[in-house]
């Protein structure tokens, strides 16, 4: 039975503590499968060894159905591994969401798919199509778009544009033509309609940026997938060979833009009087381009010159911002979720504080609060930015660690706080990048970053909480079904840049450890939903009942 929102109830046994309980995330950092390829394992890390040697720990679910994913097959993310450690609970999230839709049918008689339609019918336009080409499960599903290519066949829709976003980061880095060669050959497969891809291009060059890091993606997805400016080819297909042709060992994420063109002209711009659908789920790396289209000609728009905006009939997968009502319109309503740890937090008066820097400033706040922007109490929260740089991470790869933990040891001395969060970025950021010793690197200048909190902690008298919302930089080689490395044609192992199926940890460190509950074991088989029943126990507050399992055993 669901709870209610109330302010938590003290635990009488509870002898307290001196400092703050501090949740600290180390993104995409997992326990490997293989010994080969785990750069965690690989690295120097004298802090989380000697952390997961001397305190309590366990490993946490990340994936799969743990996170609200169809099913255990399905890898974790940042965005879903925020929602559960925000809300201690399980939600349904976008893939499975989005493949209920579809399967009952009930996307296509919405009145926004209805209104899509019907606006391309009237006018004799054009049904656009722009996302990320994949079975990743993170961003989005091929099976997605080609449902409703299909569906729009149905409805008597004569003209289809897919603008192809290449993945290679949630997918083998260097198989786009696995999805991009069929996705031609199921278009050209209705007849007596002109169905093509458009244009496209690396999520990581273009369109998909996040957090307002780096508009410029942006500028050149609008560009090609709007105006049909950039390199043109003859087909998808062609535009991948030529550029892996020119460019040896170039990722698809970091891909140039193409242009489809025919007799000297492309034939996919998008124009007044069409349909658009980004039929990415994920709100983080949908905001952007959803503002430029949303944003009207006659408006202010300070981040590049848009040049022509066309008057559309925009869409998009999910409402991306709950709050910000972002889209105005989308085919599949978002999980509706409640009651974050963050909000019984703030309601029973707990001073709190939310820091990571730029990459995944929103996942400690917007995802972890529960898809909502702002805060649930102005006067009890403080979140902070650190300004991520704007180079390749693999140059960067100990990205703003220090700065991070140099804010938080000011905030755990200053005794302002009752709960801290935090995410270090680099296992995910950098791991995406597939350079082992990047990713080694990064691992090593978090674990010097976990001392000096750990050390904080110790002389403030607090609790130092250490997790991961899901694996990647564990699992850094393509591995075949019998463990063994997969290679490269020069027979270097091949880099995977995706998230693993790997647990994550759960670590407790209470230097000044009062007997409360028992410190010599966690409990096993939970998820990270479980890390807001932890905290509030160890915060001296009973959780709410319907709240995954404490990890704790309160005497």
């Amino acid at each position: 039975m669901a709870d209610t929102m109330h302010a938590l109830e003290k635990n009488p046994n509870w002898k307290g503590r001196r400092g703050p309980v501090v949740l600290v995330i180390m993104d995409g950092v997992g326990y490997g499968k293989y010994e080969d390829g785990d750069a965690v394992k690989a690295s120097r890390m004298e802090y989380l060894d000697w952390l997961t040697a001397n305190c309590p720990h366990t490993k946490l679910k990340a994936h799969g159905t743990a996170v609200g994913l169809p099913s255990d097959d399905d890898m974790g993310n940042s965005e879903v591994g925020h929602n559960a450690m925000g809300c201690g609970r399980v939600f349904a999230q976008g893939a499975k969401l989005v493949g209920e839709s579809i399967s009952s049918g009930s996307m296509f008689k919405d009145a926004t798919w209805q209104k899509l339609v019907k606006n391309v019918a009237d006018k004799n336009s054009t049904l656009h199509f722009i996302g990320l080409v994949s079975d990743g499960n993170v961003h989005s599903h091929i099976d997605h778009l080609k449902a409703m290519v299909a569906q729009a066949a149905k409805d008597g829709i004569k003209k289809v544009r897919v603008h192809a976003l290449l993945d290679g980061r949630d997918v083998d880095p260097t198989s786009a033509l696995n999805y991009i060669t069929p996705l031609e050959e199921y278009l050209a497969s209705f007849k007596d309609c002109d169905y093509r891809i458009a244009s496209g291009g690396g999520r990581m060059y273009m369109t998909m940026d996040r957090y307002n890091a780096d508009w410029s993606m942006v500028q050149r997805g609008w560009y090609a997938h709007v105006l049909g400016e950039g390199r043109t080819f003859e087909s998808a297909t062609k535009a991948i060979e030529t550029y892996r042709a020119e460019v040896p060992g170039i990722l698809d994420q970091d891909m140039h833009e193409f242009v489809i063109a025919e007799n000297g002209k492309p034939v996919g711009t998008i124009n007044d009087g069409d349909s658009v659908i980004y039929f990415n789920f994920r709100g983080d790396r949908a905001l952007e381009i959803t503002k430029a289209f949303e944003t009207p000609a006659s408006a202010d728009f300070p981040y590049f010159d848009r040049k022509r905006v066309p008057s559309v009939e925009y869409a998009g997968m999910m409402e991306y911002d709950g709050d910000a009502h972002i889209p105005s319109q989308y085919l599949v309503n978002p999980p509706s979720i409640d009651r974050t740890m963050g909000e019984y937090l703030t309601k029973t008066g707990v001073r709190l504080l939310a820091i990571s820097e730029t990459q995944k400033y929103g996942h400690v706040t917007y995802f972890f609060n529960g898809n909502k922007q702002g805060k649930f109490d102005e006067k009890l929260e403080d979140y902070i930015e650190v300004p991520s740089d704007v180079v390749p991470f693999e140059q960067r790869p100990w990205m703003k660690c220090a700065e991070i933990t140099d804010k938080v040891i000011e905030a755990i001395k200053s005794g302002k706080y009752d709960h801290i969060r935090l995410n270090f970025p680099n296992g995910d950021m950098v791991g995406h990048t597939g350079v082992f010793n990047a990713v080694v690197c990064s691992m090593e200048g978090m674990d010097l970053q976990l001392g000096r909190i750990r050390d904080a902690i110790k002389e403030a008298g607090g609790i130092m909480c250490v997790t991961a919302d899901h694996g990647n930089s564990d699992d850094m080689y393509e591995h075949a079904k019998d463990g063994s490395v997969k290679k490269d044609k020069d027979g270097t192992p091949k880099a995977k840049t995706s998230h693993s199926l790997n647990p994550v940890p759960g670590i407790i460190y209470d230097p000044e450890y009062k007997g409360e509950y028992d410190n010599t074991k966690l409990n096993d088989g939970l998820g990270i939903s479980s890390w807001p029943a932890t905290i509030m126990n160890l915060m001296g507050y009973f959780a709410p009942t319907d709240y995954d399992k404490s990890m704790i055993n309160l005497k």
